[in-house]
């Protein structure tokens, strides 16, 4: 396989880095971080911020992403804080990229040590070896030059090391009060062999967004990662999550996405041991004036593992919604199961979903497939259901709700299952105004 030349930068794609570069105060930092982050400016710098003549971007125009000043954000709450209260979970609360903990549990549950990172100065730190590493690796063959600006300027995120199986989940909630908040978070989490950990996420965060998250899952490790977007009408958000498996590691990420003007979520996974797994779904709701990105890269280096990516998008009123999925199975990796499914239901004739499956396989023995349809509502199922009495709002939102199900049998705990479930009952009762 030939790589494939890296264009040259142009002088405006030079002077916007630049210009977002210098209206941002970075954190002061010192300890193990800093010539990490150092590392992360320099290839910032020869990356260059996205344009939407990038091949990655072309579906989805970055430039609110990118410009020096975020675009304001009216502080939107419809109660989504609340959505994982019946849990058992550990509470870690940011306020607009701020640690607040007057509304946080103590950091201490069993079998997890969290630690936030603004506060680890250690130069012996365990996250000393993951942060930005997996973030650079993911570089590799797609530039994702927004991971490298928050390697560079995330001014706090969580450390997250798990020795066992946790007794709690370990809950994320982001709150957004100012208008005009531009927040860069960056969590590390670590699994050592045979350790388990939940973690969820929710909450609009800020008016605009960028988080990464490293994740590395040891040996028979099991990871499951839950997060809804709220419905925020004017979140502005990119977040990526660079993964790296282990033999036998269980990976599993599922984010219920409702409104917002734009989200691109990105995952980017490396599977480097045998008989891994590896499961990213999403299911989203878009009205208006939407666009949501979902962006997949997954890389089969090892025997004998499985990759899944199920996704469902709901759209009407001209939003837009995006699928960028990529299985790539390198030389030696034999017995490989990939398989992609993306799907759209539109609402009406103005709205659009544009999909890029992708599969580039090296290895003779795999079993590798990808899917994507786009539709209507069936008219056959709705007038069944309108011939027994159900209005035509109820009949939609039935048909919705089993068009999204499928995604959110990903879920592998069946009471968060129902949690997300519920919700989006919810947000489709209220005709997700």
């Amino acid at each position: 396989m030939i790589a494939p030349s890296k264009p040259k930068l142009t002088q405006a794609k030079i002077d916007a880095t630049d210009a977002r570069i210098k209206a941002i105060t970075p954190p002061v930092v010192r300890g193990w971080s800093a010539d990490l982050r150092a590392d992360a400016l320099s290839r910032l710098r020869a990356m260059g911020l996205p344009g939407p003549r990038d091949e990655y971007w072309k579906f989805t125009k970055p430039q609110s992403l990118v410009q020096p000043e975020a675009p304001k954000a009216a502080v939107f709450d419809a109660g989504e804080a609340q959505i994982f209260d019946g849990v058992d979970r550990v509470k870690i609360v940011f306020v607009d990229g701020v640690f607040d903990p007057e509304e946080s549990d103590a950091l201490a549950p069993n079998g997890v040590t969290i630690e936030r990172l603004s506060q680890a100065n250690s130069d012996i730190h365990w996250a000393k070896a993951l942060y930005g590493k997996l973030e650079t690796a993911g570089q590799d063959p797609v530039p994702r030059p927004l991971a490298a600006l928050n390697t560079w300027a995330a001014t706090d995120g969580l450390l997250i090391r798990v020795s066992g199986q946790t007794e709690k989940a370990v809950s994320i909630v982001y709150h957004h009060r100012d208008e005009a908040s531009d927040v860069m978070m960056h969590h590390v989490i670590k699994l050592d062999d045979g350790a388990e950990l939940t973690l969820l996420e929710n909450g609009p965060a800020a008016a605009r967004f960028n988080k990464v998250m490293e994740v590395e899952v040891g040996k028979g490790a099991k990871f499951h990662h839950v997060r809804a977007q709220g419905r925020d009408h004017e979140r502005r958000a990119v977040t990526h999550i660079f993964a790296r498996l282990k033999a036998e590691a269980l990976f599993k990420s599922f984010t219920m996405t409702a409104n917002g003007v734009l989200t691109r979520n990105e995952c980017i996974i490396e599977m480097l041991g045998d008989d891994a797994v590896a499961h990213v779904a999403g299911a989203c709701m878009g009205d208006g004036d939407f666009l949501h990105d979902d962006t997949v890269f997954v890389t089969h280096d090892a025997l004998n593992c499985e990759s899944r990516q199920v996704f469902k998008k709901v759209l009407r009123n001209g939003a837009k919604g995006v699928f960028q999925g990529k299985i790539l199975v390198k030389a030696g990796a034999q017995k490989t199961d990939g398989y992609q499914l993306s799907q759209a239901l539109l609402l009406d004739g103005d709205s659009e979903f544009l999909a890029k499956p992708e599969l580039e396989i090296y290895a003779d023995d795999v079993a590798c497939s990808h899917g994507s349809t786009t539709g209507a509502i069936d008219e056959d199922a709705l007038f069944y259901l309108r011939a027994r009495g159900v209005s035509e709002a109820e009949a939609t939102n039935l048909l919705t709700l089993a068009f999204l199900a499928q995604a959110l049998e990903e879920i592998e705990d069946e009471a968060l299952r129902d949690v997300l479930l519920e919700r989006l009952s919810a947000w489709l009762d209220r005709r997700i105004d």
